[in-house]
């Protein structure tokens, strides 16, 4: 089943007659143009605004983006985190260091013949685990040994590059040697009752940094947690997915949130390459609403949700010519359905392969849902008599949050 869990609580609460409070520091863009939006009816929702935060002496943070192109990293840390690390030290307070990256490094990286590690299974590279001497692939689970030798060209001069949660930890461990470090991510926190352990550390004080990804980017509340440092986001900033720029900034808005909970002052740095872009002038305001706005009218220009209605044909399988000739059929047939749903040639995802399948896709997109609806129904009875889909993986995605 495929489903948002928003969007089923939204239905269930209709067919109940009940009231549903959807609650968040950062609104999903069509949520947020529901409540505000011109669309007809006007606003579907009601909105709700809480103006301050709960604890009426907690301001919120401030927010600096240092320009990494300016300033020496130390091990991938600007000067001006580093000094701010110690000052929480100094005055026994918390710091958060959040980066989305578990692993050592994202790389391994050959420095002849610029060899990168793949996945013999994903469109990825191997993720290196140097304390397990390991390399792994954080989206199917292969697994293998780091090799000794690049495998291209024979060179012993291997390194890993770019950085993870692993190598921050063993970075901070060296710059401040006194402080008390924790890692939280997927692999620190495999072991039952782990994560607990640790949020029960913060808690009673013996911790003062936190290494993690996003698994501690919202939901927790560190009274004495007044830094929030953020390392390595730009990607982002230039990814396919239109999306991504949303999801960022709520990320960056959710992150910045743990710090400075209670009376005293909290701090965000974040590292970056583009410190006046208009999202981190957006962040630096902590002004959801002009971002929001922003953003919908760039949607509303190029025509992408919620100004229409998408779905995807999603199609795999161990060879991609048998993928593409479904995909290719199932182009033709909606063609010929409705004139009103666009249906976009089939084309090959980001990740191409996945866990050792070949993907493609159809993109179809319409100004009213209904035309949209009708053109699936009849696809999808027309395609389950095909033979042709017996020899693939296939599923239509909805309104898909991810292309």
């Amino acid at each position: 089943m495929r489903y948002h869990a928003r969007d089923v609580a939204l239905v269930r609460a209709k067919r109940l007659n009940i009231p549903v409070v959807l609650g968040s520091a950062t609104p999903a863009l069509e949520s947020w143009h529901n409540a505000t939006g011109s669309q007809s009816p006007p606003n579907k929702y009601s909105l709700l605004s809480l103006n301050q935060r709960a604890v009426t002496a907690a301001q919120l943070p401030r927010i600096d983006c240092i320009d990494t192109t300016k300033v020496h990293l130390q091990q991938g840390l600007t000067p001006q985190l580093i000094v701010a690390l110690r000052l929480r030290l100094a005055r026994k307070e918390q710091s958060l260091l959040f980066i989305n990256r578990r692993g050592y490094s994202p790389v391994l990286l050959c420095s002849a013949c610029h060899w990168i590690a793949p996945c013999t299974r994903c469109s990825s590279k191997l993720v290196v685990h140097l304390g397990q001497k390991r390399l792994r692939c954080h989206h199917c689970g292969h697994e293998q040994r780091m090799p000794q030798q690049c495998p291209s060209c024979g060179n012993a001069d291997l390194h890993p590059t770019g950085h993870g949660t692993q190598r921050l930890e063993q970075t901070l461990a060296q710059l401040l040697p006194t402080a008390r470090i924790a890692r939280v991510d997927r692999d620190s926190t495999s072991r039952k009752h782990a994560l607990v352990e640790i949020l029960d550390k913060v808690h009673s004080q013996e911790i003062d940094i936190l290494v993690g990804t996003q698994m501690l980017a919202k939901g927790h509340d560190f009274p004495n947690l007044t830094l929030v440092g953020v390392i390595d986001t730009d990607s982002a900033l230039h990814s396919p997915d239109f999306r991504a720029s949303e999801r960022l900034f709520a990320q960056l808005m959710q992150v910045a949130g743990r710090a400075g909970r209670a009376d005293k002052a909290g701090q965000v740095i974040i590292q970056t390459q583009f410190p006046e872009h208009v999202l981190f002038n957006a962040l630096r305001s902590q002004d959801y609403v002009s971002y929001a706005n922003t953003m919908l009218q760039e949607r509303e220009q190029v025509q992408f949700p919620p100004y229409v209605f998408t779905a995807l044909l999603r199609a795999e399988a161990n060879d991609y010519t048998l993928a593409q000739q479904f995909l290719n059929h199932a182009f033709n047939l909606a063609r010929g359905f409705n004139n009103e749903v666009m249906v976009y040639d089939p084309v090959r995802p980001q990740m191409e392969r996945l866990k050792g399948m070949e993907r493609g896709h159809v993109l179809m997109q319409a100004s009213h849902r209904p035309a949209l609806q009708q053109l699936l129904k009849n696809l999808v009875s027309q395609l389950r008599g095909q033979p042709i889909a017996a020899k693939v993986r296939w599923a239509i995605d909805v309104n898909p949050l991810e292309f």
